[in-house]
């Protein structure tokens, strides 16, 4: 095996160590001679480990035993914790998973962005089963067993995880993974299947199906039973995403949609639109920034990377003049829509490529305004800092979903374009995982 993947270390004897931290992926550090990342020791453990994996900074331990156990251990709740690689932090209290993406979060501030926070927002959180509204599963037929497995990817694996069911998934869905595999394993096309997505709405429950191969008959009249008993809304994806289609005419269904009943707002989308994983935080977080932003009639609102309007239409409850632009076609579409069926005539949508600086002279960028958001991918906003600089607004507001960039994107705000850092907080997007979701607070110096 190359050194690139990891090289297997020779059989040795276990080893004891005492755990100083965790990995930005949740494994216990031991160190004391080669750097050890262990799955499943926690931060204050000393354990005992065997190393399994070399790699070129640190070596991958397998745990053998815990010693002495952190006060913040707890059982897993999930039978297939440690097998299945859709969380990794099940066996760490809740408050203690928080404080440790804070303590992340912090370090990335400091180390990478060179910057620190006038003041800490209080985390926020919900309830930690049952959140997860949207989620892409792996389908397998395994031809040995004759049997059809349905779950997220095993750890450090590329198989997929035999689930009988999944707590962090929203029910129905959590409830269904065996059943699901029981209908696919019914299929002629059960290897022809490779992913189911999930979309938890409001008012109803979405499924798409990736179909390498056209049903039969048969097997369209056993998923119609199936969607039928479940009361679930099925759709068929035979190739990209302008081939998803329902499997009957959704004649007389409501859209799906969910509610930001703070606002006043219902937003729909289809089950392919990217919206946030956790209902419960996604209001809280909407609200949050509200009140950060604090606009007010008469300001001005540049919302970058908008999406279907999360964060735009709330804005323009304000009564302030709102501008969301983003890089996707359809949901620049779905934001126009949604603004049109909640009344909202202060709110206008552009889309653009921004993964790239826009010209000066783009329409949404001839005109001042008092406060930005940024809600960027995983990549952070690099191209469009000096942009948003040059706009000179009052206050910023930065969504992030990686703390690295995050830390990136504010140092150059505060250290080249002279912006504050007022304040900053964790936001618990996605409980049992070492996912570390952020926002920031700048202000004009």
């Amino acid at each position: 095996m190359s050194r690139a993947n990891g090289a297997r270390v020779p059989v040795r004897e276990p080893e004891c160590g005492r755990v100083e931290a965790l990995t930005h992926e949740g494994e216990g550090i031991v160190r004391g001679g080669k750097t050890a990342f262990i799955p499943g020791a926690l931060p204050g453990e000393t354990v005992r480990f065997v190393r399994a994996r070399r790699r070129r900074q640190h070596d991958e331990g397998r745990l053998l035993e815990v010693l002495e156990p952190s006060a913040e251990r707890v059982p897993p709740r999930c039978e297939h914790f440690g097998v299945c690689g859709g969380c990794c932090l099940q066996h760490l209290r809740p408050e203690a998973q928080l404080a440790a993406k804070q303590r992340e979060l912090a370090d990335n501030l400091q180390r990478l962005g060179q910057v620190q926070c006038r003041r800490w927002l209080a985390p926020l959180s919900a309830p930690a089963w049952g959140y997860r509204r949207r989620a892409r599963l792996g389908v397998k037929y395994v031809a040995k067993k004759d049997k059809v497995v349905v779950g997220f990817r095993e750890r450090n694996a590329p198989y997929v995880a035999d689930l009988q069911r999944c707590p962090v998934l929203s029910e129905p869905v959590g409830a269904l993974l065996a059943p699901l595999g029981a209908l696919v394993g019914s299929l002629g096309i059960r290897a022809q299947l490779p992913q189911i997505e999930v979309a938890v709405a409001d008012n109803a429950t979405a499924l798409v199906l990736r179909v390498l191969a056209a049903p039969s008959p048969a097997d369209l009249e056993r998923l119609r039973a199936f969607g039928e008993r479940h009361r679930l809304r099925l759709y068929l994806q035979p190739g990209g995403l302008g081939t998803l289609a329902p499997l009957d005419e959704e004649g007389g269904h409501e859209p799906l949609y969910y509610a930001l009943p703070q606002f006043g707002l219902r937003l729909q989308f289809a089950p392919s639109d990217f919206v946030q994983i956790n209902g419960a935080i996604n209001r809280a977080l909407v609200a949050r920034a509200v009140e950060l932003l604090a606009p007010r009639a008469g300001d001005a609102v540049l919302d970058l990377y908008c999406g279907l309007g999360n964060f735009t239409l709330p804005l323009a409850r304000s009564g302030a003049q709102v501008v969301g632009v983003e890089g996707e076609r359809s949901l620049i579409e779905r934001a126009r829509h949604n603004a049109a069926v909640n009344g909202i005539a202060n709110a206008e949508f552009h889309l653009a490529d921004l993964a790239n600086a826009p010209e000066p002279s783009v329409p949404w960028l001839r005109r001042t305004y008092s406060h930005v958001l940024l809600d960027p991918p995983r990549v952070g906003a690099r191209a469009l800092l000096a942009t948003v600089a040059a706009l000179r607004p009052r206050r910023v507001l930065y969504v992030s979903c990686h703390p690295g960039s995050l830390a990136r994107d504010l140092g150059v705000l505060v250290h080249e374009h002279g912006f504050v850092l007022d304040a900053a907080g964790v936001i618990d997007m996605f409980p049992h995982t070492a996912h570390v979701e952020s926002l920031a607070l700048l202000r004009a110096s």
